[in-house]
């Protein structure tokens, strides 16, 4: 029996040595909060270089059911979402997702305007008092007697308060502007596997449509030795079973299709996306890694992980600050007026300060020291979590690939063969339709988990790009802060 389309295109690609090509993309995208270009894709100086199979499908490109190509968008469609799709019509591409999710995700938008906030408290900390400018008047029932001044009164903050304010906020301001950083990492990361998933549910409706269509053939097969007498009904019924079988496939692969899809268009803002076909390719060889050291290098680098450290200077900076909140600010007030009983001028002059008898910000400051401390052992929270969801990428990749490795080299050449040489002994007469059902059950199984291992394989790649970093639509933090040290330099009680 001849097995022709995308099954027979895989035997081919994985005999072949297949088409070599170095791929690593780095996102970078403006930070207008920061004027400065940022890499929203920073990797460690360790690599790995994938190595890809071009899949060629002989029977041209299938249209997969519910699937709408994308020169089919209206208009109106295409400018709402602002993709364009001249470079690849009826496709889109893992880069034309990522732009969509820069632009639409939620979740940027959200800390971009809380590094905005951020920077605005920075600023009103360390505003200075304003004056106060008034007028007084004394013993008015007494006729005569009355006094009338103009006063100007003005409060001199001492012990640098307001700078070392600007100092706390700049630090939450740098923190923000990390998890800002990290956020569009963790978009970028979570549409790169979404985008594989997709990708991968796509090749696996066209497997399973080329194979139901090599089930038929055998069914009708073996509905054709049954009337010549050469074969059984059993025969007739088990090819029967295994095309219903197949047909729930299909159906279960489409739903997973359409699932993954959904999920891939939330993460990017664009939840409307019609479905549409993806371009893209599945990798087929990778380079084991050092992940100890990858580990390390991403701990060094990631944003989550400077995000920590500016927490920690925001803490150490606040400590600072509590320090000299006790230092006494100085209220001078100059009144000059009038003085209508002696019919003469007068001039006043007033200081004050406040005595730290009871209050010496004792409290402020032993909590300060406290959240120090908390900062301290957050970061190392951060890094053992890096480390942690490195293991789990290491287990996935490694696992992913040894499996697409022995697939390649073992599996799916032995299943190839196997199904041949049943479906030939069968023709013949050697063999029983039960062998040729085996063959085939265990040539398409073969065929879907070396899919499901590529499209493992794939994902673990994003993971490990995008610095383990995950949680496209997970709520957002807010290091931005407050003003309120502003009033505790002013309000000294």
């Amino acid at each position: 029996m001849k097995i022709s389309g995308v099954l027979v295109a895989m035997a081919l690609a994985i005999a072949a040595s297949g088409c070599r090509s170095t791929s690593r993309t780095v996102f970078e995208q403006d930070s207008r909060s920061r004027q400065s270009q940022i890499s929203t894709r920073s990797q460690p100086q360790v690599s790995a270089e994938i190595v890809q199979a071009t899949y060629e499908d002989l029977d041209g490109p299938r249209k997969i059911q519910g699937i709408r190509p994308a020169e089919q968008f209206s208009q109106r469609e295409l400018n709402s979402l602002g993709a364009t799709f001249q470079d690849s019509p009826g496709l889109m591409s893992l880069e034309q997702f990522q732009s969509l999710a820069i632009e639409r995700n939620p979740t940027i938008q959200a800390l971009a305007a809380s590094t905005q906030k951020a920077a605005g408290y920075r600023t009103q900390v360390g505003l200075r008092p304003n004056p106060v400018v008034g007028y007084q008047a004394v013993q008015l029932a007494d006729q005569g007697t009355d006094q009338h001044t103009v006063f100007f009164e003005r409060q001199f903050v001492r012990g640098g308060k307001l700078e070392l304010n600007q100092s706390v906020l700049n630090e939450a301001l740098r923190a923000q502007r990390f998890e800002y950083d990290a956020q569009q990492i963790r978009v970028l990361t979570d549409i790169e596997i979404k985008f594989f998933e997709v990708l991968a549910a796509q090749r696996r409706v066209e497997l399973v449509s080329e194979f139901e269509g090599v089930v038929e053939k055998g069914l009708e097969l073996s509905e054709t030795r049954m009337k010549a007498q050469e074969g059984t009904k059993v025969d007739v019924l088990q090819a029967k079973i295994q095309k219903n079988e197949i047909n729930l496939s299909r159906q279960q692969a489409e739903i997973a299709l359409a699932t993954a899809w959904q999920e891939l268009v939330a993460i990017a803002g664009v939840p409307d996306l019609p479905m549409t076909q993806v371009m893209g390719e599945l990798p087929q060889q990778a380079e084991l890694l050092d992940w100890r050291a990858f580990a390390s290098a991403v701990v060094e680098t990631s944003p989550e992980m400077e995000a920590a450290r500016a927490r920690i200077a925001r803490a150490r900076a606040n400590l600072n600050r509590q320090g000299v909140q006790a230092i006494p600010n100085i209220t001078a007030q100059l009144a000059a007026g009038i003085d209508n009983d002696s019919n003469s001028g007068l001039i006043n002059l007033q200081v004050g300060v406040p005595i730290p008898t009871n209050n010496r910000n004792q409290g402020n400051i032993s909590a300060a020291q406290a959240e120090l401390c908390r900062a301290i052992k957050d970061a190392e929270r951060v890094e053992l979590s890096i480390k942690s969801r490195f293991a789990v990428i290491a287990r996935e990749y490694d696992s992913a690939l040894a499996a697409v490795e022995q697939y390649t080299r073992e599996i799916l050449p032995s299943a190839v063969e196997s199904l041949q040489l049943a479906d030939e002994s069968y023709k013949a007469g050697e063999s029983s339709f039960v062998q040729v059902l085996v063959a085939r059950k265990t040539f398409f199984d073969s065929n879907i988990s070396f899919l499901e291992a590529q499209a493992q394989l794939a994902q673990a790649q994003a993971k490990m790009k995008g610095n383990a970093l995950t949680g496209a639509l997970d709520p957002t933090t807010d290091e931005s802060g407050d003003d309120g040290l502003r009033g505790e330099s002013l309000d000294q009680q």
